[in-house]
């Protein structure tokens, strides 16, 4: 049976995916660091039995992934639709003052921790499915006007260009590949000031989910939550 998987589901952007998707009726495998302390997710088990199972991950650690990789070899889960929404953001970066340290684990959960489960994943993927990255247009080169959030904006511009080179990995089995712009959204990265709330970006990300369809043309392509495709 057919599941969606969506990474840092325990609250947030992947919580609101989760529990948009268990309304439509579908089966969720949620992952998170740690699904002891996600009383959400817990909750939303109760309330949708059989849809849904809590599995650990930490997209930080390539260990953690490979084991995810065989829990689902083992419970015999096939994934129609991977959403990579673990991420993470710095706030107060400073030119004069930035890290390599924090530039390092921003790429690592950003960029590297979606590649590698996209790539473990990929046996339990079905063909014809669906793989999205939550992007952002913070991460759109040609929309940058200023400094800011240097970490996560350069390393979200990687996460898009690293799912455009999954799409053509992936393109053989006809699985479609795009990144999604979620929007400015009220969540505790986005803050209390954001345009969006997260039932009204997962709503409309979700749109664009069911739209999307392989294309050998728009492989990888960065999607605002509107649909309309974004400047790299």
């Amino acid at each position: 049976m057919s599941h969606a998987l969506v990474s840092g589901a325990n609250r947030g952007l992947g919580l609101g995916f989760v529990q948009q998707l268990l309304a439509r009726g579908g089966r969720v495998v949620a992952t998170c660091r740690h699904p002891g302390r996600a009383l959400e997710l817990t909750k939303l088990a109760g309330e949708y039995p059989g849809h849904l199972r809590i599995l650990p991950l930490d997209v930080d650690a390539p260990r953690s992934i490979d084991e995810l990789a065989r829990e689902l070899a083992v419970l015999d889960v096939r994934v129609d639709l991977l959403v990579n929404n673990a991420g993470v953001l710095v706030d107060g970066e400073r030119f004069g003052t930035l890290d390599g340290a924090t530039l390092a684990s921003t790429f690592t959960t950003n960029v590297i921790g979606p590649v590698l489960l996209t790539q473990a994943l990929a046996e339990r993927l079905v063909d014809g499915g669906k793989v999205v990255a939550v992007g952002s247009g913070l991460g759109s080169i040609a929309r940058t006007t200023r400094f800011g959030t240097p970490s996560y904006a350069i390393s979200k511009a990687a996460l898009h260009m690293a799912m455009r080179q999954l799409g053509h990995a992936l393109a053989p089995r006809g699985i479609a590949v795009a990144a999604l712009s979620p929007g400015w959204v009220r969540t505790a990265m986005g803050g209390d000031h954001a345009d969006l709330g997260v039932d009204e970006s997962v709503a409309a990300m979700l749109g664009v989910i069911d739209a999307l369809r392989f294309d050998e043309a728009s492989i990888g392509t960065l999607f605002a939550h509107t649909g309309r495709p974004m400047p790299w």
